[in-house]
């Protein structure tokens, strides 16, 4: 288990983490009405700690809650105290290793029935060591009995605490299986996601990704390796994809900020190509790590420096 850092953001200030609960008849509590995002706060050059693209998760949560009519955030909350409360955390905590920040917006009011709007919220943020959810190394995915909850029913590009129901009965059917974790398909069969990233696969030297009508979260990490496989000369294509194009891709991987870069060696009980880490991913892993860690020449505009 990750190590949990013992202070914690609630309200607007810091306390013991664990005193930072919710009441059992609150509306987070009956429905899971919270939205929420989680963000990598890396160690940089100089032993400093840099957030990534916090504004764009910033701009998530606040989305997030604005799709599911959750209207206590935006006029309390703007990126600016949004990033010095992350400073004060950070700070509290006195971190000095990789962590991951989850920052959720919750709506605490007691017993409203089901509904969003005019509902009083509660912010909370804690950090936690930034242990990746996937292998890095090689991870096993079945076919998910379970469908992905579609964008009609529950929005895919919200993160909101309840959806993820789904991705739990997905992932532990998985994991019953033997296996690492679960693909997603859609109501008419078309690849969506894991249970808690994003997808990519490799085929003739394309880079293939499910586009954002393929009821997936509109990853920040998808955004990111997006931009850089550009960047890198890599052509990428969005679009459906088909279960079958990953039994036969030259490459898949995962991404996420909780997932990092992480190769996929198995779809179903059938290897992926020779069932070793494919040269795309290494590539798009390593610009990805230079990245998150300021070192290389572009995108130093990504890191929040605390």
């Amino acid at each position: 288990m990750a190590k949990i850092y013992p202070k914690a953001y609630f309200g607007n200030r810091l306390v013991d983490q664990k005193a930072a609960s919710l009441n059992i008849t609150t509306s987070a509590i009956l429905y899971g009405l919270s939205v929420y995002t989680v963000f990598p706060v890396m160690m940089q050059e100089g032993k400093k700690m840099a957030a990534f693209r916090l504004e764009d998760h910033f701009n998530r949560l606040s989305e997030s809650a604005r799709i599911i009519g959750i209207d206590g955030f935006n006029g309390s909350w703007n990126y600016l105290k949004f990033v010095q409360a992350i400073k004060k955390l950070n700070h509290e905590n006195k971190i000095k290793e990789d962590v991951f920040i989850r920052a959720t917006l919750h709506v605490d009011e007691e017993l409203p029935g089901t509904r969003s709007r005019g509902l009083h919220t509660v912010f909370s943020m804690f950090a936690y060591e930034a242990q990746p959810i996937l292998s890095q190394n090689g991870a096993r995915l079945k076919t998910s009995v379970w469908r992905r909850v579609p964008d009609y029913s529950i929005p895919s590009r919200a993160k909101v605490n309840g959806a993820y129901i789904n991705s739990v009965l997905a992932k532990q059917d998985a994991l019953d299986s033997g296996y690492d974790d679960c693909i997603f398909l859609d109501s008419v069969g078309h690849v969506c996601e894991l249970s808690a990233a994003n997808i990519f696969l490799v085929r003739s030297g394309k880079l293939i990704t499910p586009d954002t009508a393929s009821d997936i979260l509109e990853g920040i990490n998808r955004k990111t390796i997006i931009q850089l496989a550009k960047e890198a000369g890599i052509e990428v294509i969005e679009r459906t994809v088909d279960l079958t194009e990953l039994y036969i891709a030259d490459e898949v991987f995962a991404s996420g900020t909780s997932a990092f870069i992480a190769p996929v060696v198995e779809v179903d009980a059938r290897r992926v190509a020779n069932g070793k880490t494919g040269s795309m991913t290494s590539k798009l892993k390593k610009l990805h790590e230079e990245a998150l860690r300021g070192a290389g020449k572009k995108h130093h505009d990504w890191l929040t420096y605390l």
